[in-house]
């Protein structure tokens, strides 16, 4: 069976740290602990006189200054994984945990998973291709030296960076490792531990490197890692769950997420609010539990994105700096199709087809996989698709060789709806409006990712009012908006009211719209 080596990196609370050390030690694993030597004295002696008796308890043989974004940090897992490596010869893995992390899991269920999981489960994307980096320094963080911390000593920091560049002294990274970013919580197993500790002695090279690089605890176990392991046993991911908002902070965790945490594919979660009491008195009887069956959802970070971009939708989107002057063209005319059941604007769309033979395509801006002509690569992301919207549907014009063109696209598309509807061209809409059951619902809240196949009950009750509303607010949002030439179509209007707003959205007779409108399984789900 799994027997854990929890690497513990903290600076504060020393009792949040005994009660941490004795909950996941009960269990039979092990504890590694290094506390910053810049904290207070009287703290460390605390944690080490309430665990002095517990034999599943070391410290790192030697405690240092740490610093964010330091070598200092992997310097201090390195001296506690090795204390670990040398104290508790058993230990089948390694953890990596800081003061903040609880577990979400039971004992039992984690030792079984790994137990199923004979992997490496660390994140290691690389450096210069990946996204994970999103907003700042790059490639300096490597090719300069970092003697100074950014946060502490800002001007050095950076003097020392621009007078590199100024005097083009950069460096090679070493030509055969390739460097890798993600994430320092990890797990590893002990072989892939005494490879890297191997390495860090036989490798000085890397090593100097590593010491003056910037932010090396994103950096320096995940390029090791997969220098030493094979690519097939390693998980490129971390098993602690995490968030983080749109301004690059944690999200915190409080009483009322335990059965969030408990529903996500994770074993620990981080950070949990120091006042989270209850929280904390629930998570750690759960570690001790047995027997638990737990319903993995995981819905945790979708949810988080969907309810904290509601509070974002009223900004205004603008059109881009090159595309003030760009127009479709003053004789064109776009039709545009609003619906958020898709499959019903799609029938309505290929009836339309039938009825017309205008050039009709589906949601060019909400799916992927649309189908489309080769544009010369315009078309071939949803960045680029948004991006050059207006360019892209002139290219469309053009492709047919029409005057009209019909679209779909979904309501929450309100800054596309705007923008197509202030240009020169002629934009006509039609919104179809559905009626919304709540089986409707729970399945569009799986499809999108807001739930899973195990989502319990209770969060489908307190998740679907707030979906139907937002459905809701969308279309008041189009009403609101006032646009010309707007016209809709209701699931529970009659044929002919139906027919009048496809006649005069499409400018046809009334004849060949009531053909189309009375299509009688154009709603069905």
């Amino acid at each position: 069976m799994a027997k854990i080596a929890y690497i513990l990196l903290c600076h504060k609370d020393p009792d949040a740290i005994v009660r941490q050390a004795r909950r996941l030690t009960a269990a039979g694993d092990y504890m590694s602990i290094h506390f910053d030597a810049s904290a207070n004295p009287a703290h460390f002696k605390a944690i080490k006189a309430a665990l002095e008796d517990n034999s599943n308890v070391t410290f790192a043989r030697k405690r240092i200054r740490c610093g964010w974004g330091e070598w200092s940090l992997v310097q201090a897992t390195l001296y506690a994984v090795q204390a670990a490596a040398d104290a508790f010869p058993r230990a089948t893995h390694f953890y990596m945990l800081s003061g903040d992390c609880m577990a979400i899991k039971s004992a039992e269920y984690t030792h079984r998973f790994l137990d199923e999981n004979d992997a490496d489960f660390i994140e290691s994307f690389d450096f210069f291709e990946s996204d994970w980096i999103k907003t700042g320094m790059r490639e300096e963080r490597l090719i300069y030296r970092h003697y100074f911390n950014e946060r502490t000593h800002k001007r050095l920091f950076y003097a020392a960076m621009n007078l590199q560049r100024k005097l083009g002294l950069t460096r090679e990274i070493p030509g055969d490792i390739q460097v890798q970013i993600g994430s320092q919580w990890w797990c590893l197993r002990r072989r892939t531990i005494e490879w890297v500790l191997d390495f860090t002695k036989t490798r000085r090279d890397v090593m100097r490197f590593f010491r003056t690089t910037w932010i090396p605890d994103e950096t320096f176990f995940q390029t090791i890692v997969r220098h030493v392991v094979p690519e097939e046993e390693i998980r490129t991911r971390t098993l602690t769950f995490l968030m983080f908002t749109d301004y690059g902070m944690p999200v915190t965790f409080y009483d009322d997420h335990y059965d969030l945490l408990l529903s996500q594919d994770y074993l620990f979660a981080r950070k949990i609010s120091p006042e989270a009491d209850d929280l904390k008195r629930r998570l750690g009887l759960l570690y001790a539990a047995e027997g638990v069956q737990f319903q993995i959802s995981n819905e945790g970070r979708s949810l988080f994105k969907f309810l904290t971009g509601r509070g974002r939708i009223g900004r205004r989107f603008a059109t881009r700096f090159w595309e003030t002057e760009s127009t479709l063209g003053r004789e064109r005319e776009l039709l545009i199709v609003i619906c958020k059941k898709w499959h019903v604007a799609k029938r309505v769309l290929e009836r339309i087809r039938q009825v017309t033979n205008v050039p009709a395509i589906e949601y060019l801006f909400n799916e992927e996989d649309t189908a489309l002509p080769d544009l010369g690569g315009i078309q071939k992301t949803m960045e680029k698709r948004h991006r050059h919207r207006r360019a892209l549907m002139r290219m469309l014009f053009d492709y047919f060789d029409t005057d009209r063109l019909i679209v779909c696209m979904d309501p929450e598309n309100i800054d596309l709806l705007n923008d197509f509807a202030s240009d020169r061209s002629v934009t006509r809409m039609l919104e179809i409006e559905c009626h919304f059951t709540d089986d409707y619902l729970t399945g569009h809240a799986t499809r999108v990712g807001l739930a899973g196949d195990r989502t319990s009950s209770e969060t489908l009750e307190r998740l679907l009012p707030t979906i139907r509303n937002d459905m809701i607010f969308e279309s008041d949002r189009i009403r609101d908006a006032g646009f010309e030439n707007h016209n809709r179509m209701r699931e529970h209007a009659s044929v002919d009211n139906n027919a009048d707003a496809l006649a005069d959205f499409l400018s046809i007779p009334p004849d060949k719209a009531r053909e189309i409108a009375d299509t009688d399984y154009l709603f069905a789900d």
